[in-house]
C-alpha cells in the first residue's frame, strides 16, 4: 500500500487534472512530485484491461488518459469483432493473444453480462484462384489452435447465407461480436472497484529514469492544444512510478521518443491508415446472419460484412494509407479526421509490406527498468486485450 499522500493524490486526480495545479508549489521553478506504484498511459481497451489486471494483483494503479473519457481513440473505432485467430503466423503474439484473448473475453462477457454474440464467420473465395489462399488460412488457423474450422463448398455456404455468392468458404464458428463500449465500461468499473484511479484530460508529456523509477511529466491536455512542437513543455506534476505501461495507442511511439534515455532505434517506424465503414440502410431484416469476410488484402482483412448486436449491417473497412504524419502530430493525436472519424489505425507495416506482429518491449529491449511499451496494437487488439494484460503482468511486473 502506498503512502497516505498518494491516497490523497488519487482523490484529487479522480475527475480531471485541474486538481493537479493545486499541488504545484508557488515557485515557478519548482514542480510537485508524487510517488505512485503503477501508471498505465492510455485508457483504450488494452490500457483498461492492463489496469484491471494489475489492480486484481493488488497493485495501486493510476491510468492517465489525454481524452475526456475512456475509449475515445481506436478502441471506439473498430468492427467490434471477436476474432478467432486464423490469420496470424504460428506462435506470433497476434496468434497467441488472439486465441487466448477470445477465450478470456467470451468468459468475461458471459460472467459480467456484457452484450455479445457468437455469430460465426465465413471467409469466402469468390473465384477459383482464391481457393488455395482459403486452404492456407484453414491450415494456419488450425495450427494456431482455432477450434471448429470447416471448409464449405459454395452451395453449402450459400445455403447458410442465401444472399451470398461464392465458390468456397471457410467457416469459423467461434468468431463473434461485442458491444465494445459496454465491455470497456465493465472493465473500468472492475478496475475502479479494486482501487484503480482514472485521470482524464491528462497528458504524459515526457519522462526519464532515475533511481530505477520512471519520472513522468504530467500536464493538462488542454495546455497542449496550441503547442507548436518547438517550445519546451513544462510539466505541472512529476509522477514517480515503479511500473509504467505505455499503452497510448496512436501516440505510443511518439511518446516513447520523449522518454529521456530511451534508445530511439528500438522504436519501430509507424504507418497510419484510414478505414471507412458503410451502413446498409433501408432494410428491416439483416440479409446475413454470419460475419462475411473476403480473402485478406494489403493492409487489412479486406472489406467485409459485420453485424452489430442490433442487427445493423456494415461494410468495411477500406484501406487508405496516410503520409506526412510527424512525431508532434502523432504525439498530440492531431490527425485529419475530416473524411471519416472511423478511419485512423496504427500499423507497423506499410503499403506492400508483410503484416508485422504486435511489439511489446520491456527493459531487456530498451534498457529502462519498469517501463513497458506497446506498439502497433491494431487488429486483433480488441480480441487480444485481456491476453495482452495477462502477459504484461506476468512477464514484466516486479
Amino acid at each position: 500500500m502506498l503512502k497516505s499522500s498518494v491516497t490523497s493524490m488519487r482523490k484529487m486526480l479522480k475527475h480531471s487534472v485541474t486538481s493537479i495545479r493545486r499541488m504545484v508549489t508557488s515557485s515557478s521553478n519548482s514542480v510537485a512530485k508524487e510517488k505512485v506504484e503503477c501508471v498505465v498511459i492510455g485508457a483504450g481497451v488494452v490500457g483498461i484491461a492492463i489496469a484491471r489486471e494489475l489492480a486484481l494483483k493488488g497493485k495501486e494503479v493510476l491510468v492517465i488518459e489525454s481524452g475526456p473519457t475512456f475509449g475515445t481513440g481506436t478502441s471506439s473505432r473498430n468492427s467490434e469483432v471477436f476474432h478467432a485467430g486464423i490469420y496470424y503466423p504460428l506462435n506470433s503474439l497476434k496468434a497467441v493473444f488472439c486465441v487466448r484473448g477470445r477465450e478470456l473475453l467470451y468468459k468475461y462477457c458471459s460472467e459480467h453480462e456484457v452484450p455479445h454474440k457468437q455469430t460465426g464467420k465465413l471467409i469466402v473465395a469468390t473465384r477459383p484462384l482464391e481457393i488455395p489462399k482459403l486452404s492456407d488460412l484453414m491450415k494456419r488457423g488450425t495450427e494456431n489452435g482455432v477450434p471448429g474450422l470447416r471448409m464449405l463448398e459454395g452451395f453449402e455456404a450459400m445455403k447458410m447465407e442465401p444472399e451470398l455468392q461464392c465458390v468456397k468458404a471457410l467457416l469459423s464458428p467461434v468468431s463473434g461480436i461485442v458491444d465494445s463500449h459496454s465491455l470497456m465500461l465493465s472493465l473500468v468499473g472492475e478496475a475502479e472497484n479494486h482501487g484503480t484511479t482514472f485521470s482524464y484530460n491528462t497528458s504524459v508529456i515526457g519522462g526519464h529514469l532515475e533511481e530505477n523509477c520512471m519520472h513522468l511529466y504530467i500536464s493538462e491536455s488542454k495546455d497542449l492544444a496550441n503547442w507548436n512542437g518547438r517550445c519546451p513543455l513544462q510539466p505541472e506534476l512529476i509522477l514517480i512510478a515503479k511500473f509504467v505501461v505505455n499503452s497510448a495507442g496512436l501516440s505510443a511511439p511518439a511518446l516513447a521518443k520523449r522518454f529521456v534515455g530511451l534508445n530511439n532505434s528500438v522504436i519501430p517506424p509507424v504507418h497510419f491508415a484510414r478505414g471507412c465503414y458503410f451502413t446498409l440502410a433501408n432494410t428491416k431484416v439483416a440479409p446475413f446472419q454470419h460475419l462475411i469476410y473476403p480473402i485478406p488484402e494489403d493492409g487489412g482483412l479486406g472489406v467485409h460484412v459485420t453485424l452489430d448486436l442490433d442487427g445493423q449491417v456494415k461494410f468495411g473497412p477500406d484501406v487508405q494509407w496516410i503520409d506526412g504524419i510527424d512525431d508532434t502530430s502523432s504525439f498530440l493525436n492531431k490527425f485529419d479526421y475530416s473524411v471519416n472519424v472511423n478511419r485512423i489505425r496504427p500499423k507497423l507495416s506499410g503499403p506492400g509490406q508483410s503484416p508485422v506482429d504486435f511489439v511489446i518491449q520491456g527493459e531487456d529491449t530498451h534498457g529502462m527498468p519498469g517501463l513497458v511499451n506497446l506498439f502497433g496494437i491494431e487488429s486483433p487488439g480488441l480480441t487480444s486485450s485481456m491476453a495482452i494484460a495477462e502477459y504484461v503482468a506476468a512477464k514484466f511486473l516486479r
